[in-house]
């Protein structure tokens, strides 16, 4: 069974710092790109990064530039999002997903989604 399960998420204050991660099982990461997503109440899911099979990552958006990025460890079929800097707009749920794509830059659609994992940044 395909599955993409992110964890990590938490409340955490303006300034701070999580990791997220986002684990497969039923398949292996090695040749996929993986994005990270986010959706805030009342407002429709948006890019954050993604990660190429080949390990380079692209920003969907700059507003996260120089306080998130995206690393993956195939060893361990885990794709992880640090994030420091946290900011309250940064509050969301945050999803992963994954696409067998061995091209540059982010594919244009996924195939598989997690369930997501909720950050909250409040003091």
């Amino acid at each position: 069974q395909v599955q993409l399960v992110e964890s990590g998420g938490g409340l955490v204050q303006p300034g701070g710092s999580l990791r997220l991660s986002c684990a497969a099982s039923g398949f292996t990461l090695d040749y996929y790109a993986i994005g990270w997503f986010r959706q805030a109440p009342g407002k429709e899911r948006e890019g954050v990064l993604c990660i190429s099979s080949s390990g380079g990552s692209t920003y969907y958006r700059d507003s996260v530039k120089g306080r998130f990025t995206i690393s993956r460890d195939n060893a361990k079929n885990t794709v992880y999002l640090q994030m420091s800097s946290l900011k309250p707009e940064d509050t969301a749920v945050y999803y992963c997903a994954a696409r067998d794509y061995s091209g540059s830059g982010c594919p244009a659609s996924y195939d598989y989604w997690g369930q997501g994992t909720q950050v909250t940044v409040s003091s």
